[in-house]
Order: C-alpha cells, then sequence, then structure tokens
C-alpha cells in the first residue's frame, strides 16, 4: 500500500475540516462588497428581484442577497412590430454569508442543479480592472432549463455561461478551497472571523427566442466580462483589500 499517496489527501481534508473547529473570533469583519445594487450601470439596467423560496429556505436566516434581472439595449436592434429596442440580458446575483458561513454560501456547482442547470464545462479565468487590480473568475457553461408554463409541464433549454467569484474582508477569489484556505490563515494568524460575498454573473447566449441572430458564446463571454468590470469597480472597497 502506498501509504505516501493516501497521507496528503486525509491531511488536506484535516486541515479543511478544522476551519470549522477554530474558536469564534467574535464580531465578523465585513466583506468588502457594497450590497447596495445602483439603479443603473454602463448602459444597463438594473431590475431588482427577492430572493427564490428555495434560497431562503435552504440558507440561513441572516444571510443577505442583492439579486437583478439586467438589460441593455442591443446597438441597431430593434422589434418589427412594436419598435422596442431588443435587449441583452443578464442576471446578476450577490449572497452575503451571515455568521455561519457554512450555511450561507457555498460552490455554485452545488445549487445550480436545482435551478435547472446541468453543467458541463468549468475554467479559470482572471479579467484586470481600469484600477489595475485583476479579479480570479470560475467560468461555468450550462444548458439550464426554464419552465415556459403555469403548470411546471413544459421546459425550454437555454445555453448560458455563468463567471463567479468570492470577495471576502481582505481577498478576492474564485475557489472555494482557496476561500477556506484563507478563513484558516486569518483565524490563526489574525483571529479574524470574515463575512463572504459571492458573486455570480450569467448570461443565456445561442438561439433566444427575442433575438433574430444566435449570439455566439464568445458575445456572450465579452459583454458579461465588461459588465463585471465596470459592477466591480462599483461594488467593491478596494481599500479594504490586499494589493
Amino acid at each position: 500500500m502506498n501509504y505516501k499517496a493516501i497521507a496528503l489527501p486525509c491531511v488536506v481534508a484535516f486541515m479543511l475540516c478544522s476551519v470549522y473547529l477554530l474558536p469564534d473570533a467574535g464580531e465578523m469583519s465585513p466583506s468588502a462588497i457594497r450590497m447596495e445594487l445602483p439603479s443603473s450601470l454602463t448602459g444597463w439596467t438594473l431590475q431588482k428581484k427577492p430572493p427564490t423560496d428555495a434560497e431562503i429556505e435552504k440558507l440561513a436566516k441572516d444571510t443577505t442577497f442583492s439579486k437583478a434581472t439586467c438589460l441593455k439595449a442591443r446597438e441597431g436592434e430593434y422589434e418589427m412590430i412594436t419598435g422596442h429596442a431588443i435587449p441583452d440580458r443578464l442576471d446578476l446575483s450577490i449572497v452575503l454569508s451571515g455568521h455561519n458561513l457554512n450555511d450561507s454560501i457555498h460552490r455554485p456547482e452545488r445549487c445550480m442543479p436545482a435551478q435547472g442547470h446541468k453543467i458541463f464545462g468549468s475554467t479559470f479565468h482572471s479579467i484586470k480592472l481600469d484600477n489595475k487590480r485583476v479579479i480570479p473568475l470560475q467560468r461555468l457553461l450550462s444548458v439550464q432549463a426554464i419552465n415556459t408554463d403555469e403548470t411546471y409541464t413544459n421546459y425550454r433549454d437555454f445555453q448560458c455561461v455563468t463567471y463567479y467569484f468570492f470577495v471576502g474582508h481582505r481577498a478576492i477569489t474564485s475557489g472555494h478551497y482557496q476561500r477556506t484556505f484563507i478563513d484558516m490563515r486569518d483565524r490563526l494568524l489574525l483571529g479574524m472571523d470574515q463575512r463572504w460575498a459571492y458573486v455570480s454573473v450569467s448570461m443565456w447566449y445561442g438561439d433566444l427566442p427575442w433575438i433574430e441572430k444566435e449570439v455566439p458564446v464568445e458575445e456572450a463571454d465579452k459583454k458579461v466580462q465588461a459588465f463585471i468590470k465596470e459592477l466591480a469597480v462599483e461594488q467593491i472597497d478596494w481599500s479594504m483589500l490586499r494589493k
């Protein structure tokens, strides 16, 4: 038996679990995220919406939500009958942890299937902001089944690209395990317990019923990343974060 091969994952598992055995550090340090969303952002109109019943029931009572459907007119594209501008659509979700982090936020790979997503791709990305800071991002590709009637018997599949990251008191990361290690380090070295915010931005692409031409995934990627760049500058207090 190869004991070295077994020992390493056991040590890592123990370290990951031990963060929840550390003593309570008292008052939690705030996340660097601003939870109050603007009504508009660089041409996008943000229509704020409440969390779903499933989110409220599943997550801790002191979890805080900021969610919005974001619409922006596609340049030069209008409906033939009404003449209204045809919009792009983004879905924005910011979930701020309560006192018990483990009951407040987790990897979206765990909760997205309950929202109709079948994830088929996951990759790491990063974007550089105009303020020279860099945000690490996790990118997910999925197919989301959306109900189309009140009987919940008819569904339409939408191709979806999602980017997400976590914002703590002093750091930003896109990894669940990196976030856990940061918590361990800050509790042990600084005696600090912190709140984390999970930020996700999603956009459908491909064959969309309200857009005449198919939207390639490259176009969706570009628009989501541009939105995140603007959102991050507006919603994150960069003075709190390490450079």
